[in-house]
């Protein structure tokens, strides 16, 4: 790449992803920093994502052998799950659904699903195939800002900048119940421990 930026080549875990019996169209991580860079996405915001996708890969390149995900599409969504979030700040939108609706009107769809889910996983499947959305979901609650931290210290964060209404911290609360499902159910699906695999990348 000419633009100097760290990247992580890897064919494992590649599968051919299909919506609608046509190959979903993917962005490139360099098309995925352009559209960063269009929306004005804040510097703070951009290397979190970068950070959201180290661990993400972190956990896609120690699948077991027979797990297939789409790397390429791991990446993307998570580069991707805060585009509008810069916006956001202004608007008081909510990014995750905006945000998909961008990345729809913009035609990837398999992405927008991910962006859409990675606040909350509305159909969270625990007894199924490990998917791409649960990856970057697990990601995003495993950085805090630009920092790679715990569960309990990511928790602990959002409750101090968002918990003062009661029926917030529920829904962190709730969540964090979550994922830690989602853990454990991609831990299932993983060759080394989770958090080694993680760990390593700090």
């Amino acid at each position: 790449m000419t633009s100097g930026r760290e990247t992580f080549p890897g064919p494992i875990h590649r599968r051919t992803h299909m919506t609608d019996n046509s190959t979903e169209k993917i962005p490139t991580e360099e098309e995925c920093h352009e559209l960063m860079a269009r929306h004005s996405m804040l510097p703070n915001i951009v290397e979190h994502s970068l950070q959201v996708m180290r661990v993400s890969l972190a956990i896609t390149d120690n699948l077991k052998e027979n797990v297939s995900v789409n790397r390429d599409l791991v990446i993307a969504g998570s580069l991707l799950h805060d585009i509008t979030k810069t916006r956001s700040l202004q608007t008081k939108e909510r990014h995750d659904a905006s945000g998909a609706s961008l990345l729809r009107e913009l035609g990837y769809p398999d992405i927008a699903e991910i962006v859409e889910q990675h606040v909350i996983i509305h159909d969270l499947n625990l007894d199924g195939e490990i998917e791409e959305k649960e990856i970057v979901y697990y990601a995003d609650k495993r950085v805090m800002h630009d920092t790679i931290v715990t569960l309990e210290e990511r928790v602990h964060d959002l409750l101090q900048r968002y918990g003062a209404k009661e029926e917030i911290r529920e829904l962190i609360l709730k969540n964090r119940e979550q994922v830690l499902a989602v853990e454990r159910k991609i831990a299932g699906f993983m060759k080394i421990d989770i958090h080694r695999a993680i760990q390593a990348i700090v």
